[in-house]
């Protein structure tokens, strides 16, 4: 697959690099990145276990420092790129910031927040999901596996 720039492929990557350094530290690899006029302005991945905090998912702490990157709390202009479904915590904080479009990568059916509906967004949030979902999906089952071993 030939990656060209600013396509939700090409950033989907990105938060693909993010999840597979979450795994490296010991993290269920779930990696974020948003994206303001195709540039990314923050980067995360899970840190649950490390800051002993269950708030701690990678889409909490990339909205924290894209918001703190613009210098306000809302983030109508920008995009984020989950390897995972968010969360029902997670799609709560996308809508208090307002976030523009989330793009996920592998779907959730045990916590993702679809399963309550998507009322849980931002009325003007864009979703889209699918993107780069098989890897994301052997990344996650790889993860487990080698914790059941």
């Amino acid at each position: 697959m030939i990656l060209s720039v600013f396509s939700d492929e090409f950033f989907m990557k990105e938060a693909l690099k993010e999840a597979k350094q979450s795994a490296l530290e010991d993290e269920v690899p779930v990696g974020a990145v948003v994206v303001c006029d195709n540039r990314i302005i923050a980067r995360a991945h899970n840190l649950i276990e490390k800051l002993n905090d269950v708030t701690a998912h990678a889409e909490m702490l990339a909205i924290t420092a894209a918001a703190n990157y613009l210098g306000g709390k809302y983030l109508e202009n920008c995009s984020i790129y989950i390897t995972l479904e968010p969360c029902v915590m997670c799609a709560g904080a996308l809508n208090h910031a307002h976030i523009g479009k989330i793009i996920w990568a592998a779907d959730d059916p045990k916590k993702g927040f679809t399963i309550i509906g998507k009322n849980l967004l931002h009325p003007k949030t864009e979703i889209s999901k699918g993107v780069c979902s098989h890897e994301s999906e052997q990344l996650l089952k790889t993860f487990f596996a080698k914790k059941r071993s």
